[in-house]
């Protein structure tokens, strides 16, 4: 019995780093979702007119928000989003 545990505890040791790796990196499809999810559930930006694009963690936000303020608070939010390098705020100001 001893042997057992002997062994799953090397086994465990071994896939740690694995595992760890695994979890430090963030598809770009996970942090495009991220990014929607945080944008969509904020009272002032609700993420709508708001197009997301993610290249190698890098986010690009398009389309037509109505003022600077909700502009610069959807890129805000954006930056906050685990695995999001940089982004290209190219959001417009004007009605929709």
């Amino acid at each position: 019995m001893t042997r057992f545990w002997a062994v799953l505890f090397v086994f465990i040791l071994g896939l740690t780093p694995l595992l760890a790796e695994k979890q430090t990196t963030h598809p770009d499809g996970e942090i495009h979702d991220q990014v929607i999810i945080k944008l969509a559930s904020d009272q002032e930006v609700k993420g709508t007119g708001i197009n997301v694009e993610v290249q190698d963690g890098v986010v690009t936000l398009t389309g037509k928000v109505e003022t600077n303020k909700i502009r610069g608070k959807a890129e805000k939010l954006t930056k906050k989003v685990k695995g999001v390098k940089s982004v290209d705020n190219k959001l417009a100001v004007g009605p929709r």
